[in-house]
């Protein structure tokens, strides 16, 4: 009888020489489009002066200055001339200012634009010498967001469109195929009674004319129309919804969202599930105002996911409703329950990860962490004050920024966003572990370890978003390939985990169980548990610093569904845990000389989440 568990370790302290590194990412270095694929790492969500609330928190970084950050190059934080710069450059980068107001502020403390001499930008000038003077002005362009009411003078056409066409043509300056790109972005911001629904846009090749903002909809479905009517233009483009952790639990919800306090759309029918299916391929795992993936309430059985847990309501200090249509893992498996109702998944969507920092920066180096909100968190004192700031909590409630992976041929536009529309991508804490998962019914024990795994692996299965092949009558299970290796710049790799998920055929609740695939060390599941114990944590407090003596650089396994039913409709996703390190607050804890804050981990397991693969059961 074929074993239903097959397990094959690659634990090789060699680095990035060894052969599971080439076997992982073959043809990687070479010249011209990898049709095996190159792992690109990026930023899909960042903010600069160009957005209203950045401004008005002090902060004047340019487009210019967030990709020449990215790139590599040094920079100064806004608020305070600080020299920064990367450690390790990224491959790609969308800045999604929102699309509010989008531009604008600037123009009112620039005594060369018309708009400086409205009754608004005096208010802002006297900020200059008298903070609480500026207050009433901020508050009132804050207000008229919240409640949906635009100041008509600042969202004219005239002033959307010239402000877009110059961050289009500042975009094009920085795009340069196969080194580093730029995608067209923006951020829609629709945020009613708090409920956070914020979307973000991409466009491949070619820009739209405008963006579409809240004051245009705060509802979901108009945007679709708006995505909808580019598409129809010959506009490729899609969105990424984000914090579901903070969306009271809409974000995955079953029931159709709807703006307006107090109204309920209904249940989610099919043309609503097929729209989202359709404008909606990804989700944002994880950023600074933290994890959607998990939460203990709703996984009391998962160790891991008390994860960098953001617990309020944005700038509302107000905690957010913990159900399962607040993080991903639930969410994903209310998406395969609306799709046997109605046909449709509004939730089938891979996994990224990214900043949402509104200081001009990607912020993703823990290390290196200067804040996420202009002049509320741009220096250690501020960041480490128990005192609540503008994301409506403590400066070090927040997390250092997310990362993007895409697997794409090529590091171009169409690469990168054929790549992120097509879900293999995966979603870091900020940590540059690279990740391979496939799926398939009949993958070889030593598939892994095969000079040509990457190739046999696409040829005999799929890859990470996608739907599993169809279930051959000889197969028992399906099987699963998984390659990873660390950041050479972060810490050791702890283990491999294959998270599943399924809907209670009584009930239909989310359920949902943690497989531990992979691991490091000389480790043994517990009989008594079935907990795999730690890995040990090497991180000294008062130095801020670990030893990669626990752990190991690289896992790989194929393995194998021991509780598949054939019948029933699954989600997997992976999750890579690396050994401990020290969280960004203990670094500037160790820089100020004080001890990290109680109320938070002094050390963190950074970690990667794979997009998901489905299985669903052959329509008869």
């Amino acid at each position: 009888m074929k074993k239903i568990i097959q397990i094959v370790l690659i634990s090789i302290m060699f680095g990035y020489s060894s052969i599971a590194q080439t076997n992982g990412e073959p043809g990687n270095g070479e010249n011209g489009p990898n049709p095996l694929k190159n792992v690109y790492f990026g930023e899909e969500h960042m903010h600069t002066r160009n957005s209203f609330d950045a401004f008005t928190v002090g902060v004047s970084a340019t487009w210019d200055d967030a990709y020449r950050f990215a790139m590599g190059e040094e920079i100064e934080l806004s608020t305070t001339g600080e020299k920064l710069k990367r450690r390790t450059p990224y491959d790609f980068v969308t800045i999604t200012d929102h699309s509010e107001y989008f531009g604008v502020l600037k123009d009112l403390v620039n005594p060369e634009s018309p708009l400086s001499k409205t009754d608004l930008a005096k208010q802002l000038a006297k900020g200059k010498t008298d903070p609480d003077a500026a207050k009433a002005a901020v508050s009132m362009l804050i207000g008229s967001l919240v409640s949906n009411s635009p100041l008509e003078q600042f969202v004219t056409p005239e002033l959307l469109l010239s402000n877009w066409t110059k961050f289009v043509a500042v975009a094009d300056k920085y795009n340069k195929p196969g080194e580093f790109t730029t995608l067209y972005g923006f951020e829609w911001t629709s945020i009613p009674d708090g409920r956070n629904m914020h979307r973000n846009v991409f466009f491949r090749e070619t820009p739209p004319v405008v963006p579409f903002s809240s004051f245009n909809s705060i509802e979901p479905e108009d945007l679709w129309t708006y995505l909808e009517i580019q598409r129809n233009q010959g506009i490729q483009c899609f969105a990424i919804p984000h914090n579901s952790n903070v969306s009271n639990g809409w974000m995955f919800s079953d029931r159709k969202f709807q703006g307006k306090v107090g109204t309920d759309g209904g249940k989610i029918d099919a043309r609503y599930a097929r729209r989202q299916q359709e404008n909606e391929p990804l989700f944002e795992m994880f950023q600074t105002k933290g994890g959607s993936e998990a939460h203990p309430l709703l996984s009391p059985n998962d160790e891991f996911a008390d994860f960098e847990q953001f617990p309020n309501l944005i700038n509302l200090g107000v905690p957010a409703k913990i159900t399962s249509g607040a993080f991903a893992r639930q969410g994903l498996v209310v998406g395969m329950r609306i799709e046997d109702e109605v046909g449709y998944n509004p939730y089938k969507m891979g996994i990224v990860a990214g900043a949402d920092v509104h200081s001009g920066y990607q912020g993703n180096e823990e290390f290196d962490w200067k804040g996420a909100h202009g002049n509320q968190d741009d220096t250690i004192e501020k960041r480490l004050s128990p005192v609540p700031n503008a994301s409506g909590d403590k400066g070090y409630a927040v997390s250092s920024a997310g990362t993007t992976a895409v697997w794409a041929t090529e590091n171009t536009r169409e690469g990168i966003f054929d790549a992120m529309k097509s879900k293999e991508t995966y979603g870091t804490s900020g940590t540059l572990i690279r990740l391979r998962f496939f799926g398939g019914w009949d993958y070889d024990d030593n598939l892994t370890i095969d000079a040509d795994f990457v190739k046999k692996a696409y040829e005999a299965g799929v890859p990470m978003g996608q739907d599993l092949k169809q279930k051959p009558a000889s197969a028992e299970a399906p099987t699963f390939a998984v390659w990873a290796l660390k950041d050479p710049e972060s810490g050791n790799l702890d283990r491999v985990q294959i998270i599943k998920g399924w809907a209670d055929p009584v009930t239909s609740y989310p359920r949902e169980k943690i497989y531990e695939v992979v691991w490091s060390d000389d480790r043994a599941i517990d009989a008594t548990t079935g907990k795999l114990p730690p890995v040990g944590n090497t991180v000294d407090v008062k130095k801020a610093s670990y030893k990669n003596s626990i752990g190991d650089s690289q896992l790989s396994a194929v393995w194998t569904d021991p509780d598949f039913d054939p019948k029933m409709k699954a989600v997997y996703y992976v999750r890579v845990l690396e050994i401990p390190t020290p969280r960004w607050s203990t670094y500037d804890a160790v820089k100020l000389g004080v001890e990290p804050p109680k109320d938070v981990p002094a050390s963190i397991q950074e970690r990667a989440w794979s997009s998901p693969i489905w299985y669903s059961p052959e329509k008869k």
